[in-house]
């Protein structure tokens, strides 16, 4: 099996996913919590425009300093590596989407597997999420990925096997 996934058709950019570095995306989620705890929307955007106006005022009070490297490393705490080695982790399938930038005229996405054709309106597949990872392990056996839907209602039998993602 492959551990990569084709995202094709009416899109301006034509990407391959690759699951098994996800691991270390910060916008992973924790599934063993994920569908059971109360969830609050973030504004990515928002919080990026406030994290540079802090970053900005911090230079012109205090001057910039060069090079900033060790500010944007990321560290990893004991916790953190377990929970990275034990966890079930999940990402949300919408900024692959947006990314991809479909075309004005695309309508559905349809996810191609080794069992058939699942599609999905752009709305509803924007809040699918990823499954790439059960219990620190890659998705070997029937994976890359599966496909949950976002009440988490199709968790013991998620979308397996999936080959590719077709926008239409």
């Amino acid at each position: 099996m492959e551990f990569i996934i084709q995202f094709k058709g009416n899109v301006k950019f034509k990407l391959t996913l690759d699951p098994t570095v996800w691991i270390f995306d910060d916008r992973k989620l924790d599934l063993e919590k994920y569908f059971t705890e109360k969830r609050i929307e973030r504004d990515e955007l928002e919080e990026y425009k406030r994290g540079m106006g802090e970053h900005w005022s911090r230079e012109i009070m205090e001057g910039a300093t060069v090079p900033p490297t060790l500010n944007s490393e990321k560290t990893y705490k004991k916790q953190e590596k377990k929970e990275m080695l034990t966890g079930t982790f999940g990402i949300l399938f919408r900024p692959f989407l947006e990314n991809a930038e479909p075309y004005d005229n695309a309508e559905t996405v349809v996810f191609e597997t080794a069992h058939g054709e699942f599609s999905f309106s752009f709305e509803e597949a924007k809040e699918l999420v990823f499954k790439f990872s059960d219990k620190g392990q890659p998705l070997r056996e029937d994976g890359p990925v599966h496909i949950l839907l976002p009440d988490g209602s199709n968790v013991d039998n998620p979308i397996t096997d999936v080959t590719a993602i077709r926008v239409e």
